[in-house]
């Protein structure tokens, strides 16, 4: 993990002064968990919560609001400012501050969305398959999400086959019994001139 913290504090900013890292992949995936231990590795960056920025309303329509109250003013060097959203009150909050950081990680389905990769430094992809995710997302919010979760499914399956991520991430992070293991995404990739296995570049358990 630290390794990784050490890489994504080296890379140029990509936000104005701030260096936006991706954390994607499907519900259930662990997004949430490794974020906050990088979060940690990385001496407290802050780490903004898609599910923060959509609501039930909308699950995926959100790119306006986030480019608006979140990234203009980032790439600006100022804070920003967000209403994080309450999902058993269904409704917004107070608004929270944002402030510049060297590092902020953007943790979310959808976080490798195509109007926010030009601003990130770096977009990782949670390397578990969706049914296995959902399954543990399941797991996890227990029954009384029943009905949230199928209406999820469909719009996470919508989503993804119009805006996909993974292809277009720099890394892949998988889950192991040691912690997580890092490998090469599809987007780091070198072209059909050269040859490579699936684990070369960037590769550490932390």
């Amino acid at each position: 993990m630290h390794d990784l913290a050490a890489l994504l504090r080296g890379l140029p900013p990509s936000c104005g002064p701030v260096r936006l890292v991706g954390v994607d992949g499907h519900a259930g995936s662990g997004k949430s968990t490794f974020a906050g231990r990088l979060a940690a590795a990385l001496g407290g960056a802050p780490v903004l919560r898609l599910d923060d920025i959509a609501s039930h309303e909308r699950l995926f329509d959100w790119t306006g609001r986030l480019l608006t109250e979140v990234v203009e003013p980032l790439r600006h060097g100022r804070t920003a400012h967000y209403a994080p959203y309450d999902w058993n009150e269904r409704s917004f909050g107070p608004a929270r501050a944002l402030p510049p950081a060297p590092v902020i990680l953007v943790e979310g389905v959808g976080a490798g969305r195509r109007a926010l990769r030009p601003h990130l430094a770096r977009l990782l992809w949670m390397e578990l398959p969706r049914e296995e995710s959902w399954a543990r997302g399941r797991l996890r919010d227990g029954v009384g999400q029943r009905e949230f979760w199928a209406g999820w499914v469909e719009a996470e399956r919508a989503h993804f086959a119009a805006d996909p991520s993974r292809p277009y991430a720099d890394l892949l992070v998988l889950q192991s019994p040691k912690g997580y293991e890092v490998l090469t995404g599809p987007a780091g990739l070198p072209g059909p001139d050269h040859e490579v296995t699936h684990r070369d570049g960037p590769s550490a358990v932390c």
